[in-house]
């Protein structure tokens, strides 16, 4: 079946809007859209009025929270009252109610919506003009390169709130988790692991008077938008000094009280010691890994293997990479510092692999070699 543009769903959560909402929406559907829903987020009652105005235009239905519940409580509403109630829609554009998107970049993505394949497609802002407020340039910037270290995906505009996708991963939205701002970022690291595309549009950059109309908090909602990019990493470096508290402790144990009672001190009790505290530390290391930091459910077998193997490569390229230091002549008092960089480096590494490979669910392997 061929998909029309016109048969996406306009999607805007929206808090204590102006009068521009409506003009906003005439023009929407001017375009040619013919369904919208708009969430109202516990707004007062003296911007009823402009509710109201909203839901008395054909193809505009309004929803309303009692109180305000966050961003990403307004658009999963809006998601389930899409899935259940409007069976003809190809899929939803989300957008912002302050005027930032333009009906001409939301048709846009509409187009996008009609290709025959599953992806994510944001509107992406040029942050290098110069209507740009200083604070969103560097913000949005900085946010961009944090989440490709940690996900591997450059995503010029990770904070836009235009976003389009097929009525079949309406589910799969609703299901990630997050109330407020920080949803969107969750979006965007769920469709990072599941190995969904995410297609970067570029859009109209609009700034009026300063970005004041937005609802965003830069202290509070910043750091909650952090404590989800970095979440898993924070949790993956605990598991790393559990492991490593595990694996001193019973060196010690065993370096000191259990085994002078069997043999004598030297290095072979050392080196004994030390083989046995890794073999209890590892599978330690393995278990927080796949339950606690990547919440993996899946066959532990092939994850255990993959995280042997990897557990290989890293000690590998640590002393390949300590070697060919030495044989471009690196001074002696720098080896420590060079010690450190790669070991971060591959910390990193490790971080990563284990992220898209060791713990990644088998359908999304399929899904990526098709």
């Amino acid at each position: 079946m061929t998909l029309k543009p016109e048969s996406a769903v306009i999607l805007i959560p929206s808090l204590e809007p102006d009068d521009r909402l409506p003009a906003y929406m005439r023009r929407l559907l001017a375009a040619g859209f013919t369904r919208a829903v708009v969430v109202n987020d516990g707004s007062s009652k003296k911007y009823q009025p402009i509710f109201d105005e909203l839901a008395a235009m054909d193809g505009v239905t309004v929803l309303r929270h009692e109180v305000n519940r966050g961003k990403g409580c307004a658009l999963k509403t809006g998601y389930t009252y899409i899935r259940d109630n409007i069976p003809e829609a190809s899929g939803v554009i989300t957008a912002d109610a302050d005027g930032q998107h333009t009906v001409e970049d939301c048709w846009k993505l509409a187009e996008a919506l009609t290709a025959d394949r599953r992806v994510l497609y944001l509107g992406s802002r040029d942050f290098d003009l110069p209507n740009v407020p200083p604070k969103s340039r560097f913000g949005n910037k900085t946010t961009s390169w944090v989440f490709r270290i940690f996900y591997g995906h450059w995503l010029p505009d990770t904070q836009t709130g235009l976003r389009a996708f097929k009525r079949e991963d309406l589910q799969f939205m609703i299901d990630v988790p997050g109330e407020r701002f920080e949803y969107e970022m969750q979006v965007l690291i769920a469709c990072a692991r599941a190995k969904m595309d995410m297609v970067p549009i570029t859009i109209e950059t609009v700034y009026e008077n300063e970005n004041e109309g937005t609802h965003f908090h830069p202290i509070r909602d910043s750091y909650r938008i952090y404590k989800v990019i970095l979440g898993s990493f924070v949790k993956f470096m605990g598991a790393s000094i559990a492991s490593w508290v595990i694996d001193y402790a019973a060196f010690s144990l065993l370096d000191y009280v259990l085994l002078p009672l069997v043999m004598a001190s030297g290095d072979l009790r050392a080196t004994i010691a030390y083989i046995i505290a890794r073999c209890i530390s590892a599978p330690c290391n393995f278990l927080m890994n796949r339950n606690l930091v990547f919440k993996f459910k899946e066959n532990t077998g092939r994850s255990a293997f993959r995280y042997a193997l990897l557990a290989l490569f890293i000690m590998a390229a640590g002393a390949g990479a300590v070697w060919v230091l030495k044989l471009l002549g690196l001074p002696s008092f720098l080896d420590w510092l060079a010690k450190l960089v790669v070991d971060c480096l591959l910390y990193l590494v490790s971080y990563r692999v284990q992220d898209k490979w060791v713990f990644a669910p088998a359908a999304h392997d399929k899904e990526a070699a098709k």
